[in-house]
């Protein structure tokens, strides 16, 4: 059996290096269009607020949602806009309506 040949570092660099080109070519790049953003998530868009319930408290609130099968923050939404109806203010509706113009 022949021994294969031995390598030589200029050929391997010189087979690994592209062909150089005679003329200048123009490469035209195909550039997507730019993204639109997406809308902000509510945790982007709001602030954070933290609330401190007794715990027969917090545990009443996490029945109703599981009897309501809906989250504890819409039921705690619906309670301040309970609140504000009782108040005489804007719903959370009406605010967010405003805010969007």
């Amino acid at each position: 059996m022949s021994r294969p040949p031995k390598l030589d570092l200029a050929a391997i660099v010189a087979a690994a290096t592209p062909p150089t080109r005679k003329s200048a070519d123009i490469v035209q790049l195909d550039v997507p269009a730019p993204r639109p953003k997406p809308t902000a998530t509510l945790k982007e868009r709001a602030r954070q607020m933290s609330v401190y319930l007794e715990p027969p408290v917090y545990d009443q609130l996490r029945d109703l949602a599981h009897t309501e099968r809906t989250k504890m923050h819409a039921l705690m939404l619906e309670a301040l806009d309970l609140l504000f109806k009782q108040r005489g203010a804007r719903s959370i509706e009406q605010i967010n309506e405003a805010e969007s113009r």
